[in-house]
């Protein structure tokens, strides 16, 4: 009789696993992509503080934005964190006490090797940024992914907008692993815990230079859509037999993209969304390619 109970209650289990899993990717199915993807690079640093929350907010005022492009790293905590760089750069941020980040002292501060309390007291927003002339000064701080998620959803549900898209790239490599970023699937099961339990992942793109990081997302979940960064002198055919399968995205440098190369990735399937045009004329050039995105610095350009 116990093993009757036991049986049964398995196999409800089963089903029920079943059913969660094949509704989901009904579910994933069941959103369209943007049909022209308008990235607000690192939320749009062009105009606003890198990679923080008040960008991302602020690119969201612009109508054309349907998608907003960040970069992660992971604590020593194990946070996820939304920020670009390995180290905290001193041309772009201050210590808690307002002062300089000398420049010889940067290897001190690895984003992998501080708890994300301590992080979280540096500014971000205050120095001037000199490639970033137009960028808008304003004391901030490095955020959690989650955070960030909660308070662009908490804008969407308020302000009665439109569900963005999240582009979000995986900031590690080879070299760096146990370093300066965890392995691979260390950093994609913390990644993907936050997008699963903000219930986003309709709406993500996972990016990456670092092929391993994709594949595994590829291989562990497959309904999540992919794109391979790239910024080299390979042929289309060459970049995917090196990522080994084809990703949802081909992102390449700017530079890289002609009419041959959007047109081997479409006859395959492939989107190609390029990164970083911040010019109106270099946007002008890649829209008459008919490429299916851009990532830019300055959202009001798109």
């Amino acid at each position: 009789m116990k093993l009757s109970i036991l049986f049964s209650f398995l196999t409800v289990a089963l089903i029920s696993g079943c059913s969660q899993s094949t509704h989901q990717k009904k579910s994933m199915q069941n959103v369209s992509f943007p049909s022209f993807s308008a990235e607000a690079h690192r939320g749009g640093r062009g105009l606003m503080p890198e990679n923080t929350i008040i960008a991302m907010l602020d690119a969201m005022k612009y109508e054309n934005i349907t998608t907003l492009e960040m970069d992660t790293h992971i604590t020593k905590d194990n946070q996820v964190v939304v920020t670009h760089d390995d180290y905290l750069s001193p041309g772009f941020m201050l210590t808690p006490e307002g002062k300089e980040i000398p420049k010889e002292d940067a290897k001190k501060y690895a984003i992998y090797q501080m708890n994300y309390d301590l992080l979280k007291t540096f500014d971000i927003g205050t120095k001037v940024n000199t490639g970033f002339p137009q960028q808008k000064k304003v004391k901030t701080f490095i955020p959690l992914l989650a955070d960030l998620i909660d308070a662009v959803q908490n804008e969407i549900k308020a302000k009665g907008k439109k569900q963005l898209f999240y582009n979000i790239e995986t900031k590690c490599d080879a070299a760096g692993d146990n370093v300066v970023n965890p392995v691979p699937e260390v950093f994609v099961k913390l990644l993907m815990d936050v997008i699963e339990s903000k219930k986003i992942t309709p709406y993500v793109v996972i990016q990456s230079f670092d092929k391993r990081t994709i594949q595994i997302i590829n291989r562990k979940y497959p309904g999540v859509k992919t794109s391979f960064l790239v910024s080299n002198k390979k042929t289309y055919e060459e970049n995917m037999a090196d990522l080994g399968y084809k990703p949802f995205i081909l992102s390449p440098i700017y530079s890289m993209v002609n009419a041959a190369l959007v047109n081997k990735a479409h006859a395959d399937g492939v989107k190609i969304v390029p990164w970083t045009a911040n010019t109106p004329e270099e946007i002008n050039r890649l829209k008459s390619l008919k490429v299916d995105g851009i990532i830019s610095d300055y959202p009001n350009l798109l």
